[in-house]
């Protein structure tokens, strides 16, 4: 079966995407930097791992696709992160850090990448129908700021006075952007509902024409 080069290149960009992300949050949390590891809180929460999956489901034009590369490729990043942290484990300055048995970094990538290629599916599935125009993909659209505004807001409870200011305000922004996207994505589909059913009564209440009288060619009227 041949498979068109674009095809290839786009599902390799997916995996490739997903790999970055994979190793983003562990690496920044490597510097002694509050700004790197707000950055690293950020890149290894779930909503950024929600958000990968689902736009990998949005820019698929099947519905069986972007399951499955959804799915696939989040487990692979998962696989990914997991092997990244155990290779390169992350510790304070100035202490050793064991990076674990191998047998707990097999568990870890058995059952999280289980649950990411599991997970993966719907969430992809869900990008995929929030293509849909109108009125119809609009719950869709509105998840993944829906997920940032839970996320954060609980991360903001019980994590944020623990870890800095810095990382307060990473989070409290986020939540803000997700609440501003989440209002425009409403406000913007009410109107465009609203000017289609104003256009919808105009059309309806325009007065309907006589039809004209249609003579043969040739016949003179006044005769």
């Amino acid at each position: 079966m041949h498979i068109p080069r674009a095809r290839v290149v786009s599902i390799a960009v997916v995996f490739v995407s997903g790999m970055v992300l994979a190793v983003l949050g562990p690496l920044m949390g490597k510097f002694d930097n509050p700004v790197c590891h707000a950055a690293g809180l950020v890149f290894s929460s779930g909503w950024a791992w929600a958000c990968f999956a689902f736009l990998v489901g949005f820019s698929c034009r099947s519905k069986a696709a972007s399951a499955l590369l959804a799915s696939s490729a989040l487990a692979v990043a998962v696989v990914v992160y997991y092997v990244f942290k155990y290779m390169f484990p992350t510790s304070p300055v100035g202490q050793v850090v064991s990076s674990g048995s191998g047998g707990e970094l097999s568990s870890r990538i058995l059952v999280w990448g289980m649950a990411a290629f599991v997970l993966g599916a719907p969430v992809g599935l869900f990008g995929n129908i929030a293509r849909t125009p109108g009125i119809g993909g609009l719950p869709f659209r509105l998840i993944i700021p829906l997920t940032v505004l839970v996320e954060t807001s609980a991360r903001l409870k019980t994590e944020a006075a623990s870890q800095g200011l810095v990382v307060e305000i990473t989070w409290e922004v986020i939540r803000i952007a997700a609440g501003v996207a989440f209002a425009v994505l409403l406000l913007r589909e009410v109107m465009a509902w609203r000017a289609r059913r104003a256009a919808d009564r105009e059309v309806h209440s325009r007065p309907c024409l006589p039809a004209q009288t249609q003579h043969p060619v040739g016949h003179d009227t006044d005769s």
